[in-house]
């Protein structure tokens, strides 16, 4: 029998395990259900990681169909950060019930809602289907005050570092990087968001309560007569007299949101239309979280008049 050598036998059992070891560092993936948490999480968790969304710029996180690409991807997802306050109610519990990891479950590490680190707006007192679609945990479109921003990142990156111990160095040094940069950007923003303090705006739903409480604009009205319910024409007339008697500046509207009623007030009072991105694509120029709140700024400054 021909013997072979010891060396030969250790490179083949080498060459054996490196076929079928894992490698070293995994690629951390990270499952955004809205476009402006994964745009928060490519900031933290760096270029490395993948960051996937569930939603872009001009879908209504409301309404989305728990179709298999989600499920893969969610079955795949180390972290899932989502705004929560029961935004996903309609299909994200299906997601997390059909074959997610237990990293991702509620009360895990990897399952983050940003609603539930800051300060949430809008809670009902009571729950009546009568009065619309109302969110029992209260108006969960918290990325539109920037204040939450620098919040919701901390909680990301501290969920990421333990997920990933190895990493939490790089998280704690990019969190740091961010909120500096924030900061910066955020006195920017609060300078000019006092320019607007006072402007009276018409919306179309009521989307926009962290964004006028932040910058001090006053909602006027609201073409839906109640939340998610479509303007009727006798509530349309309503809002066309007391835009009569206490004339609005704008009238604000997100690109999910029809046009006809808003064109039609529009039309009657010369009140200005201006579409506002909401999210990071919603708009070819908010393009990432700062540009968000840059053009945002630079579309209300363009209806009231720049310095």
């Amino acid at each position: 029998m021909k013997l072979i050598p010891a060396a030969a036998l250790a490179a083949a059992a080498g060459l054996a395990w490196a076929a079928v070891a894992p490698p070293a560092a995994a690629q951390l993936r990270i499952f955004a259900c809205e476009p402006e948490w994964a745009a928060l999480a490519e900031h933290i968790a760096g270029e490395d990681a993948d960051v996937w969304s569930a939603t872009h710029g001009r879908e209504d996180a409301h309404y989305v169909r728990a179709r298999p690409s989600l499920l893969a991807r969610v079955r795949r997802a180390d972290l899932l950060i989502c705004a929560g306050a029961d935004l996903e109610a309609g299909w994200l519990p299906v997601l997390l019930q059909r074959g997610a990891p237990a990293g991702v479950q509620p009360g895990r590490p990897g399952h983050l809602m940003a609603a539930d680190h800051v300060e949430v707006l809008d809670r009902p007192e009571t729950l009546d289907r009568a009065q619309g679609d109302l969110h029992p945990g209260g108006n969960p479109h918290v990325h539109l005050d920037p204040r939450n921003i620098p919040l919701i990142a901390a909680e990301l990156a501290a969920r990421l570092a333990r997920i990933d111990p190895a990493g939490a160095e790089g998280y704690r040094a990019r969190l740091a990087a961010f909120r500096d940069r924030w900061a910066a950007a955020l006195a920017g923003w609060s300078a000019r968001a006092a320019r607007l303090a006072g402007m009276r705006a018409v919306v179309h739903h009521e989307a926009w309560i962290y964004l006028f409480d932040w910058a001090g604009i006053v909602r006027a009205a609201a073409l839906e007569p109640l939340p998610s319910v479509p303007p009727t024409p006798g509530h349309l007339r309503t809002v066309l007299q007391r835009m009569e008697q206490s004339p609005a500046e704008v009238i604000v509207r997100s690109p999910l949101a029809p046009t006809d009623a808003a064109e039609w007030l529009s039309g009657r009072t010369g009140i200005p239309v201006v579409e506002l991105p909401f999210t990071v694509g919603g708009s070819e120029e908010a393009a990432d979280l700062f540009s968000l709140f840059d053009s945002t700024l630079a579309l209300l400054e363009g209806v009231r008049g720049s310095p």
